[in-house]
């Protein structure tokens, strides 16, 4: 589904969205509001890229963070669930992840997208540079978001 169709859809069903974003930094925002119209949706984001803001602004688990740190499936839901309710929306994205420029880990990437009937989480190891893993995961967010958006066509009939 493209940024345009995406925007088309939840402002046909009256319907918003948010993101919660840290390893995008507002980019995956940013891909729905460079279309005209998107303020008839997107609520807006939080960029959490420190823990203490996505514990104080999204509701993350301290726990969770210890246990399974920033960069897993548990800490991108409970951003995605955090958002959703922040900024009162019907569906909500996350992202989270390790651009590098070093470690063993660079690459990982978790992506929530929380709708009215599930929390969808994805893991991806993706490739390139900081700035290439940042653009890419920023856009999967948007496609994941445009997925549960055609699921919640079909599952309404």
């Amino acid at each position: 589904m493209t940024r345009e169709a995406i925007i088309a859809l939840l402002t046909r069903r009256g319907q918003t969205v948010a993101f919660a974003e840290s390893l995008t930094g507002g980019l995956a925002c940013d891909q729905l509001i460079r279309i005209p119209g998107a303020s008839a949706c997107v609520r807006g984001g939080v960029v959490a890229y420190q823990d203490q803001i996505k514990i104080r602004a999204l509701g993350v688990s301290p726990e969770t963070l210890l246990q399974r740190t920033a960069v897993s499936d548990a800490v991108a839901e409970q951003m995605a669930v955090g958002v959703e309710r922040l900024m009162n929306a019907d569906y909500a994205v996350s992202t989270t992840g390790y651009a590098g420029p070093d470690g063993a880990d660079v690459g990982l990437v978790y992506i929530a997208v929380s709708s009215p009937e599930r929390v969808v989480v994805r893991g991806f190891h993706l490739t390139g540079d900081r700035d290439t893993i940042r653009k890419t995961a920023a856009k999967i967010a948007v496609s994941l978001l445009g997925g549960e958006l055609h699921h919640g066509q079909e599952s309404n009939g």
